[in-house]
């Protein structure tokens, strides 16, 4: 078995990124958008610009993606904003952890002098302990904003590095 390759992706490839975006988005638990949201849209969020796509793969196998952006326009794009999926049967495998460091190394390619995750589910401990683990800090917490599919309204966290 090679090792994982992560590189850029376009629209013209999101339809073999999709079946994971879906199955990640259909637990409820981990992402704002609805879970019902199409793919042209999910596309078009994930690869249009500013946005950079990037994809996790395998032997031809999906097994992660993640989106690169400005945080905010105009005097708050030097911040990075990144959004990571990695596909169910995936998990536990290094896959997230690679796909940060590939995303730190980007940012700081592209001029970035932080990145901030605005969402990280407070229940979603695997995550903000891998990122914890990658220098990320927990800068803010906002009561009840996500509507968790199982445990209803949980904390969200704000969190932050500089690059």
């Amino acid at each position: 078995m090679s090792d994982p390759l992560i590189r850029e992706t376009g629209a013209d490839e999101f339809a073999r990124v999709w079946p994971l975006f879906r199955a990640v988005l259909a637990g409820g638990d981990t992402y704002m958008y609805p879970p019902d949201l199409g793919m042209d849209q999910a596309c078009a969020m994930w690869t249009t610009s500013p946005s950079r796509c990037f994809v996790c793969e395998r032997d031809g196998e999906v097994l992660g993606c993640y989106r690169l952006a400005p945080n905010q326009i105009g005097l708050g794009d030097h911040v990075a904003n990144g959004s990571y999926m990695v596909a169910p049967q995936a998990r536990g495998r290094g896959i997230a952890s690679a796909m940060c460091e590939h995303s730190l190394e980007q940012a700081r390619r592209a001029g970035f002098t932080a990145m901030q995750f605005n969402c990280v589910v407070a229940s979603n401990t695997t995550a903000v302990r891998l990122w914890q683990r990658h220098g990320f800090r927990i800068v803010g917490q906002v009561p009840g904003a996500f509507r968790h599919a199982q445990l209803g309204p949980t904390d969200i966290y704000v969190m932050h590095r500089t690059l």
